[in-house]
């Protein structure tokens, strides 16, 4: 399997391409990392591939907050401008500002 960079970082607000909600990046892994049955749950013909970034999101819609893994392929960078008001960024991230989140916990 081929290794790819990371399109998108930690603190970043992106879309998804296909269903309505956003949110802030809070993990990344290089490749799927989920569940067989997390993926084979996804109906085949919108599947994506295993082989590329997998991200980990405090995503909201218009009805709720959530946590999201969702692939590369399916992400678009959010270009609003507006925050994201999911109740755990604080528990992550600093102040909103210039379109992103600054990481406020130490990494490993």
């Amino acid at each position: 399997m081929q290794e790819r960079q990371a399109k998108y970082h930690l603190g970043q607000v992106v879309r998804h391409r296909r269903h309505a909600f956003r949110g802030v990046i809070f993990d990344v892994d290089a490749a799927f990392a989920n569940t067989e049955e997390w993926y084979t749950a996804i109906p085949e013909e919108i599947r994506p591939r295993k082989d590329q970034p997998f991200y980990h999101l405090l995503a909201e819609n218009d009805d709720s907050f959530y946590v999201a893994y969702v692939s590369e392929q399916n992400l678009i960078l959010d270009e609003s401008g507006e925050p994201v008001d999911h109740p755990d960024l604080t528990d992550l991230f600093g102040d909103f500002r210039d379109g992103q989140y600054p990481l406020q916990i130490a990494l490993n």
